[in-house]
C-alpha cells in the first residue's frame, strides 16, 4: 500500500516527452506492433483446384477447396467438395502440405510483446519522466531493451518473410494440381488466395526493425554511457569551485 501511495505521488503527467523523437518514435513503434500482429494474426485464406476425369464416362467437373489461416498448419488443411467417389473410384482427399507456425508464431509474439513493452514506455514517459531523466538505472534497462528488441524485429522479420514464400508455394494451386494430380484425375488451377495483408505484415516487420534501431540512438542519448552524470564539488576547506572561462 505504501509503495503503491509512494509511486502515485511521484507521478506528473506531462506530455513534453511526445515532442522529442523518444516519445515520438516510441508512439510509431506501439502502433506499427499492432499493424503487425493483425495483419498476421488476422489472416485466413483459400485455394481453389477444378478437378476433372480424364475418362469420358465420367465428364463432370468439380471445384474444390481448402481454407487456412494463422498459425500455418497447413498439413491439417483438407480439400473439400467430392464426395466418397470420383471418376468411378473413391475419393482419397487432397491434403496440403508444411507446417509454417513457427515462424508466424515468433513474428506475432515478438509484435505483442512489443506492443506492451511501449504502452509500459510511454507510461513511465507521460507520468514519470523526471524519474526517468534522473535514474541512470531505467535510462539504461530502457536502452537495453530497445537493442533487443531492434534484433528480435531482425530475426523475427526475416523468418517470416522466408516463411510466408514457403505459405505461397504450399498453397499454390498450380503447385498443388502438378503435385497430386494423376490419371484418371486431371487437375486445373483455380482461384488463389490473396495475401497482400501478409505481404503488408512483412514490410510492417522490417518497418519496426527501422524504428527501434533508430530509436536505440536517442535511448542511448539518455544514459550515462553518452552523458556521465556530472561531477559534484562539495565547498569546504581547501575546495575551492574552479574558476570560470572568461
Amino acid at each position: 500500500m505504501g509503495r503503491t501511495v509512494l509511486i502515485m505521488s511521484a507521478l506528473q503527467l506531462s506530455f513534453t516527452p511526445l515532442k522529442e523523437p523518444l516519445g515520438f518514435i516510441k508512439v510509431l513503434e506501439w502502433v506499427f506492433s499492432i499493424f503487425s500482429f493483425a495483419t498476421c494474426g488476422g489472416y485466413s485464406g483459400k485455394t481453389e483446384l477444378v478437378v476433372t476425369c480424364v475418362n469420358t464416362t465420367y465428364p463432370n467437373n468439380k471445384t474444390i477447396q481448402a481454407s487456412f489461416m494463422y498459425p500455418f498448419r497447413l498439413y491439417s488443411y483438407v480439400f473439400e467438395g467430392i464426395g466418397d467417389k470420383f471418376c468411378g473410384e473413391p475419393w482419397q482427399a487432397f491434403h496440403l502440405t508444411g507446417d509454417y507456425s513457427s515462424p508466424s508464431q515468433f513474428y506475432v509474439a515478438i509484435a505483442v510483446l512489443a506492443f506492451l513493452y511501449c504502452i509500459g514506455a510511454i507510461v513511465l514517459y507521460l507520468g514519470y519522466w523526471h524519474l526517468y531523466q534522473n535514474t541512470s538505472k531505467l535510462t539504461l534497462i530502457d536502452f537495453i531493451f530497445t537493442v533487443i528488441f531492434a534484433f528480435l524485429w531482425l530475426v523475427s522479420a526475416s523468418a517470416w518473410a522466408k516463411g510466408l514464400t514457403d505459405v505461397k508455394t504450399a498453397t499454390n494451386p498450380q503447385t498443388i494440381a502438378e503435385f497430386y494430380c494423376k490419371p484418371p484425375i486431371k487437375c486445373n488451377p483455380g482461384m488463389e488466395s490473396h495475401m497482400g495483408s501478409l505481404n503488408i505484415s512483412v514490410a510492417f516487420g522490417f518497418l519496426n526493425l527501422i524504428l527501434w534501431a533508430g530509436n536505440a540512438w536517442f535511448v542511448y542519448k539518455e544514459t550515462n554511457l553518452h552523458k556521465p552524470p556530472p561531477s559534484h564539488i562539495e565547498e569546504g576547506p581547501g575546495n575551492f569551485p574552479p574558476p570560470s572561462s572568461m
